[in-house]
């Protein structure tokens, strides 16, 4: 094709543009920082070019683009400074749609790891975004990171390359109820402790800021650390998909910080059942997860889902959600059960598959549905 020399540079800041999921959008150039985190255009032109910069030590991000709505591409980003074309060819006149979105989720085990947003390249002229009918926040772990959503079942390799935004059951509900979207999750984190029983990995201790999981110099310059500020988007709903890490601490070894010496560990008692005095540490730190959303989220929905991979602390997290709803009188909150993920509907590395988040995707589409009618 021949080359086009009517392209123009626009900054980030410089053309209309809309940004989803947590970031400080002061910096210029714009972090993405979790997975669904997005710039989206409305552009005419024949062409388009993203002005992207990337870094990291061992994880590579991937990203996606799609256009008028349609995936179009999904690539792992090699680190520096460089335009991607999103697309060219097309009709000039008309305006396209355009979402380029980070698939990787952040990455707390790589402080290096960023993806920026510096500006694009057109030969058209760009236009605003509406806002969606909806606004739903999703909080959680793998599953909501979209790990095992892309790959053969056989695969067991812990990479970038499994992960996504794209095959998601947060993303698959928030399209079908024409709604913006935020996730917050990361891979192996619960409610209470990391899988392996690492207190420090708790989705609670990170949600008041930006992005609170990942660290390094680079990161905080971009304003990872910074609060963020719940007023500037208030969700119609707050969807939290944790416990499957929580449950799986009970059947792990003690955690220990070789230095410091400092050690945790969720017990369960000789005949199976969970001690008595870490059962009520993990209902507490939900009970106090509901209370944290509240005062940051007054207004929304809180709706918690479970399931997808085991259901051994559908009692322990209903009954607390039913003790904090007792306590409180906070009737907006509820809970759902997801359906499991079996042979027919298993991904990669042992996790959900595709077809296992449509099916769940299916199920809280129906609920929310109702509660927004309610």
């Amino acid at each position: 094709m021949i080359p086009n020399n009517n392209l123009k540079y626009y900054s980030i800041h410089d053309v209309k543009y809309k940004i989803h999921g947590r970031t400080d959008d002061t910096q210029n150039p714009i972090p993405l920082f979790w997975n669904g985190s997005a710039v989206e255009v409305n552009v005419t032109g024949s062409e388009l070019w993203i002005d992207i910069e990337v870094d990291f030590d061992m994880h590579e991000p991937w990203a996606g683009c799609s256009i008028n709505g349609e995936m179009i591409s999904r690539q792992m980003l090699m680190a520096g400074r460089y335009k991607l074309c999103l697309f060219r060819g097309m009709s000039k006149g008309s305006i396209k749609n355009v979402r380029f979105f980070r698939e990787l989720q952040a990455m707390s085990e790589d402080n290096a790891n960023h993806l920026l947003v510096h500006g694009f390249s057109s030969d058209g002229s760009f236009f605003p975004v509406a806002d969606r009918k909806y606004k739903l926040e999703f909080v959680g772990d793998s599953i909501t990171s979209g790990e095992g959503t892309y790959g053969a079942r056989a695969e067991e390799d812990w990479i970038p390359m499994f992960m996504s935004a794209s095959r998601n059951y947060a993303v698959m509900v928030s399209e079908c109820l024409d709604a913006d979207y935020r996730l917050i999750s990361q891979g192996g984190w619960g409610v209470l402790t990391g899988w392996d029983n690492n207190p420090y990995h708790n989705i609670p201790s990170c949600y008041e800021k930006i992005c609170g999981i990942v660290h390094g110099e680079a990161n905080e310059t971009l304003g990872a650390m910074k609060p963020y500020a719940f007023s500037s988007w208030k969700p119609d709903a707050v969807i939290v998909n944790l416990g499957t890490n929580d449950a799986s601490a009970f059947n792990q070894p003690l955690w220990q910080d070789l230095n410091t010496g400092e050690s945790f560990k969720q017990y369960m008692n000789p005949d199976g059942s969970y001690e008595e005095v870490s059962l009520k540490r993990l209902q507490k730190a939900v009970t106090d997860f509901l209370a944290l959303i509240r005062k940051n989220n007054p207004d929304s929905y809180i709706v918690w889902i479970y399931g997808m991979l085991g259901y051994e602390l559908t009692l322990p997290i209903t009954d607390a959600i039913n003790s904090y709803r007792k306590l409180t009188g906070d009737n907006k909150v509820s809970f759902l059960q997801l359906p499991a993920t079996t042979d027919e509907t298993v991904g990669s590395r042992s996790h959900p598959g595709l077809l296992s988040h449509e099916r769940s995707a299916k199920l809280l589409i129906e609920y929310l549905k109702v509660l927004f009618l309610s």
